[in-house]
């Protein structure tokens, strides 16, 4: 049968402006990093997709080496358009980066014109798409010169195989260059994607004053802290858990110390009458500098707890204070390099 979406879908969804920019974003968006590869199946991942969008989901993220393999959600992804969203993509927001390894070589990663602008090509080509709404630089290259990095951004933007340019994983500091340089070459800085969780909480010393100032956005990664914050992990590592693969959550990081937060976090969210997920999401776009939350899904159930994660966004001062006490760094940010430069 041929796909329709729900026809209320803009009702069931908050939507918050990117920095000084134009574009609306989906106050959750979802993030295609896990559970889209050839290693899920493929319907799960498109009945996930189609229902997003019927919640108003209007967001897609991705990169050139999601999957396993690499390339392959983007692929999938361009299957679930084909066959679903094609008469909608003029609703979509669909993002890709480069940055992370992808092919052998020297031009296979990192941040050199020549890899970023063949790897987005890569990336149409997977998707299907004559260009994508967002590309960003995934990780800052300290061997790259940054106006080169951010002169492919632009380029990208010129040549009208992007809309928009984002950074994802900078300094402050270096926010601030890449917004400079971006700025006189006439595309501005849309947005950054940082990892944000209330057991990560880098972002808030310098990073989102850093963006204020630029006038950027913030879409933020991991709210979930790689699923540490559900109750998944209250009784430790259960068999089949991401921790237990050692895919993107070593079980060393499951430690008794961060097992106490959880569990202290757990019950105040009790109190709130949400999951422990739903209170880490809802905290993550508390402040009004972050535009969006990227949150994954390996289900339609899973997603469908997720948004409603949004029928309870406000905080109490009391209630912030009681989870400012459990919420402190816990050593989790694997991305913490390249935002150290």
């Amino acid at each position: 049968m041929t796909y329709v979406p729900a026809g209320d879908r803009y009702d069931r969804m908050q939507y918050r402006r990117s920095g000084r920019s134009g574009l609306q974003l989906p106050l959750l968006s979802l993030g295609l990093w896990n559970n889209f590869g050839d290693d899920f199946p493929f319907e799960a991942g498109r009945a996930t997709v189609r229902r997003a969008f019927d919640l108003g989901v209007t967001h897609f993220d991705l990169a050139n080496n999601y999957g396993p393999p690499y390339g392959s959600a983007e692929q999938n992804f361009g299957r679930m358009l084909q066959l679903d969203l094609h008469p909608y993509r003029d609703e979509l927001v669909i993002s890709t980066k480069a940055g992370y390894d992808m092919w052998p070589g020297p031009y296979g990663e990192w941040g050199s014109r020549k890899y970023l602008l063949a790897s987005l090509d890569q990336s149409l080509r997977r998707m299907g798409l004559e260009y994508v709404d967002i590309f960003y630089s995934h990780r800052y290259d300290p061997a790259t010169p940054l106006d080169e990095t951010m002169g492919a951004l632009d380029a990208a933007v010129t040549q009208g195989k992007a809309l928009y340019a984002g950074i994802s994983s900078y300094s402050a500091a270096k926010t601030r260059e890449a917004a400079a340089i971006l700025r006189d070459l006439g595309t501005p800085l849309l947005i950054h994607q940082p990892s944000y969780s209330m057991l990560n909480r880098w972002i808030e010393p310098e990073l989102l004053d850093a963006l204020a100032e630029v006038g950027a956005g913030c879409i933020v990664f991991s709210p979930l802290a790689q699923g540490m914050l559900s109750d998944k992990y209250l009784d430790g590592v259960p068999a089949g858990s991401r921790a237990s693969r050692r895919a993107t959550l070593s079980p060393d990081l499951i430690t008794e110390g961060a097992l106490e937060k959880i569990r202290a976090l757990n019950e105040i969210a009790r109190g709130r009458g949400q999951s422990l997920a739903q209170m880490a999401v809802a905290w993550a776009v508390r402040d009004p500098r972050v535009t969006s939350a990227l949150v994954g899904a390996s289900s339609v159930e899973q997603l469908e707890a997720n948004v409603a994660a949004l029928e309870s966004l406000d905080f109490g001062d009391d209630e912030l204070e009681q989870i400012d006490r459990h919420a402190t760094d816990s050593g989790i940010n694997l991305w913490a390099a390249s935002s150290s430069e």
